[in-house]
């Protein structure tokens, strides 16, 4: 099975004329976001057995359709705009959908945080999942995709997802944080991420901090058992695993990301031949606006869906 024949039948981004710049594409994508489906919420348990993580189902009405898992990003949840479209449409499609929630999100506190790294959260949600469902078709949206793809570069062909997708995701999590530490990404994002990010880490133990790496350095690494940041950084970045995927997989990246340098993104030579690379020229962070007028957000999840489908259909 060749994934690479799909990117041909993949629907072309065409970002509305008026909407220039990977800032203003990030930005303004929350504001064309849908209200949330009616999810379905279990509390199921995280891999240590001590704390409960929030999973936010949409049921299909045949029990045997594929699932569509979804792990979100950096402080996101099942309401961030990227998953409610995507779990809309996965559910017009007839399949089922889930947003796992990785440990302290969703409105679900708990004793642990979660990384950038945290293949093993991921590997026991794939699990619990697999016990479900017949099929699975896996989405990491930014730091959700740097967990799937070394995830999956870990397992190889014991990876559990028939196929997967990572979205804007910083595979090099080095070049990420340089980026994030300089100029309007640094005065646009950080307050945001470190507003709900304080919030998380005990009240004796906040000192601030100015920056996503000094966080990264003060608070994420020790608490993982890194040395530091750049040690963090290292261990947890899922580029050097690439060619060690063997399940088709789509990298999705646009080159005016924000968040990530596009000079880090991995290109043939660091893949395997069951990855597919989209770098479109636009698109911002998770947003690939798409459409005249106002613009649409639907050009991400019908592309997910459209690399996922083709897949089902040639297992027949």
């Amino acid at each position: 099975m060749n994934p690479h024949d799909l990117l041909q039948q993949l629907p072309p981004l065409q970002a509305p004329p008026w909407l220039k710049g990977g800032h203003a594409q990030t930005l303004y994508a929350k504001a064309l976001q849908s209200p949330p489906p009616a999810y379905r919420r279990e509390l199921l348990p995280d891999s240590y057995g001590e704390d409960l993580a929030a999973y936010d189902f949409v049921d299909a009405a045949d029990p045997d359709a594929p699932l569509v898992v979804l792990f979100h990003g950096l402080e996101g949840s099942s309401t961030s705009h990227y998953a409610v479209e995507l779990m809309h449409r996965v559910r017009a499609h007839g399949w089922h959908g889930v947003v796992a929630h990785f440990r302290s999100c969703g409105g679900v506190a708990s004793k642990r945080l979660y990384h950038s790294g945290d293949t093993r959260e991921a590997a026991h949600m794939l699990a619990l999942l697999a016990q479900r469902y017949r099929r699975i078709y896996a989405v990491g949206v930014s730091l959700g995709g740097n967990v799937l793809a070394k995830y999956l570069g870990e397992q190889g062909s014991a990876a559990l997802p028939a196929a997967a997708a990572t979205v804007s995701s910083p595979l090099d999590l080095g070049a990420g944080s340089r980026l994030l530490e300089s100029g309007l990404s640094r005065l646009l994002y950080t307050p945001y991420f470190m507003h709900t990010l304080m919030g998380k880490v005990p009240a004796g133990r906040r000192r601030f901090c100015r920056s996503l790496a000094e966080f990264d350095n003060r608070y994420t690494a020790p608490l993982h058992g890194f040395a530091d940041k750049d040690d963090y950084y290292a261990q947890s970045s899922a580029k050097p695993l690439l060619k060690n995927i063997a399940v088709p997989t789509l990298l999705l990246n646009a080159r005016n990301d924000p968040f990530v340098p596009a000079d880090s993104l991995p290109t043939a030579a660091d893949i395997s031949p069951s990855v597919c690379l989209l770098q479109p020229e636009h698109g911002g962070h998770c947003g690939f606006v798409s459409g005249g007028g106002r613009g649409h957000l639907r050009w991400l999840p019908d592309t997910l869906l459209a690399f996922f489908d083709g897949l089902e259909r040639r297992r027949g």
